[in-house]
């Protein structure tokens, strides 16, 4: 399914709590993908109205409310403080759970795997998440193997990232995987997204 032709619909959901990177990191990297051709159309769904207030502060109005949200191809859940309750609030997970059955990829970022793991998509499968929040993943997520290592985690229709930075890393993986290497290579040029912290060196 897709939200417009044959166009890979992407949905980014966000929540009061949401840690700002979490989600801008993909939206950035996807909506490059599709400014260099990439076949992809991207929103983002609030819970559960538009606005939302995230984790430090920036305030955003998503495209939909999570009750006239489309159905999408990949949905993202990223992660944040506001997870904790979420994970608690069964109303939230109810309604998460059949939005992301409807998809063909259900993906998370940071904490946002806890999330994943409460609606049962990580049952039996492997995963990460934000080394500080292990704890956390594995009282959401019981019957996943926690994989401590690793940026993200891909098993099968399933990709787990690890916190907040990694997100970056992995969507651009999840260009490369699903419209080649060179689409993904233009996004990272385009981005000018070649990690090197300039810890210790002078200012140029």
């Amino acid at each position: 399914m897709t939200e417009t032709g044959t166009r890979t619909s992407i949905a980014i959901l966000i929540f009061d709590g949401v840690e700002e990177l979490d989600f801008v990191g993909p939206w950035e990297v996807f909506t490059m993908a599709k400014l260099v051709g990439a076949p992809i159309s991207v929103f983002t769904v609030g819970w559960p109205g538009e606005e939302v207030r995230c984790a430090k502060g920036l305030r955003v109005t998503a495209d939909y409310a999570f009750a006239d949200a489309p159905m999408a191809d990949v949905v993202i859940v990223p992660g944040g403080r506001g997870t904790r309750p979420l994970a608690k609030n069964w109303d939230f997970i109810g309604a998460l759970r059949p939005y992301l059955a409807a998809a063909r990829f259900q993906v998370s970022v940071c904490t946002g795997a806890g999330l994943l793991g409460k609606t049962g998509f990580l049952d039996h499968r492997r995963a990460t998440t934000n080394r500080e929040a292990f704890d956390f993943f594995r009282e959401c997520a019981p019957l996943a193997t926690l994989v401590e290592d690793k940026r993200w985690v891909h098993d099968d229709n399933v990709i787990t990232s690890a916190g907040v930075s990694a997100g970056i890393d992995m969507s651009l993986w999840l260009v490369s995987y699903l419209f080649g290497e060179i689409p993904a290579r233009d996004t990272q040029k385009y981005m000018e997204y070649f990690p090197e912290p300039p810890f210790g060196k002078p200012a140029a």
